[in-house]
């Protein structure tokens, strides 16, 4: 058997960006990808605190330390620049890797940068 796990998760950071005309995906600046051990087009799954909206997509990297988080294309529509997201990303493992695996979890300060 295998299971789901929380592999990955950037607690509460600030929409900086809604666009609209973008193809897809969310930005997600690259500092907060590599702490959470998040990669390039790896599914992310999107809460919006501020509204209860619930969206897939997945990640592209933004600047470095520009605190930038950017929902892109249909996924723009579902927030609002300033809402507060979590963003999370799933491991498939077998019960016993699940008992010892850790999850890099982020929280990153009022500025989406880290603290």
């Amino acid at each position: 058997m295998q299971i789901h796990l929380i592999k990955s998760k950037i607690h509460r950071v600030k929409v900086t960006g809604a666009d609209l005309n973008y193809i897809g995906s969310i930005t997600i600046d690259e500092d907060l990808m590599d702490a959470a051990n998040i990669v390039e087009g790896e599914k992310i799954q999107v809460v919006n605190n501020s509204n209860g909206e619930r969206l897939e997509t997945y990640a592209i990297p933004g600047e470095r330390g520009s605190g930038e988080i950017t929902l892109n294309g249909a996924a723009a529509r579902k927030v609002s620049p300033g809402d507060i997201l979590i963003l999370m990303a799933y491991a498939i493992m077998t019960p016993e890797e699940a008992k010892t695996f850790k999850p890099k979890l982020v929280f990153p300060n009022e500025s989406n940068l880290l603290k």
